[in-house]
């Protein structure tokens, strides 16, 4: 009997984060839902943390997802910028924590690399990619949806396989993974 499952993707941003979620029955996965929050127009940096916090929350209760794929915030020039996505990813890792949802990152590359087959292709490349390899119709106007819906396909594609990155399965294998960064 194929086991079905649910992988909530998510594109952490402190403007707009993009989600996705796919169905997976055995070997073949089923596009469910992708969409965006947008923060542009709140200024308060606390305010949209917990818009975040409480949209995944409101994801997770609703479509009951077995697991979670994240984009992991990479290395840019502007520091403030990484700061603010790394808290965005971080909410959004604790909202699936407090659920008990098991969570992989995966860098940029990783995620493109698994769409595409090119590590360095476009966000345009990977939405026309996800838009054949699941039916859609149509693709966002904004492409943070499909960058979130393009973890969740990466991490079906990468399941299975013995290193897919950072896992956490609850608050206490991140804190054995992170003792450093942990305070007891």
């Amino acid at each position: 009997m194929n086991k079905e499952r649910i992988i909530l993707g998510i594109d952490p941003g402190t403007t707009i984060m993009g989600f996705g979620l796919i169905k997976v029955v055995g070997k073949k996965m089923e596009f469910l839902q992708l969409n965006e929050l947008d923060l542009k127009k709140y200024s308060d940096h606390y305010l949209k943390l917990k818009l975040i916090f409480e949209r995944t929350i409101e994801l997770i209760d609703t479509h009951n997802p077995d697991e979670m794929a994240i984009e992991a915030p990479f290395f840019g020039k502007n520091v403030q910028s990484m700061l603010k996505l790394g808290r965005a990813q971080g909410v959004a890792m604790a909202a699936g924590l407090s659920r008990e949802i098991p969570i992989t990152e995966y860098l940029p590359k990783k995620i493109k690399m698994a769409i595409t087959g090119n590590g360095n292709a476009s966000k345009e490349q990977v939405a026309k990619m996800l838009q054949s390899l699941l039916g859609l119709k149509t693709l966002p106007k904004n492409l943070d949806a499909t960058d979130g819906l393009a973890a969740a396909v990466c991490h079906f594609y990468n399941s299975g396989r013995v290193t897919v990155g950072k896992s956490y399965s609850g608050w206490s294998a991140f804190v054995k993974q992170n003792e450093g960064r942990v305070k007891k």
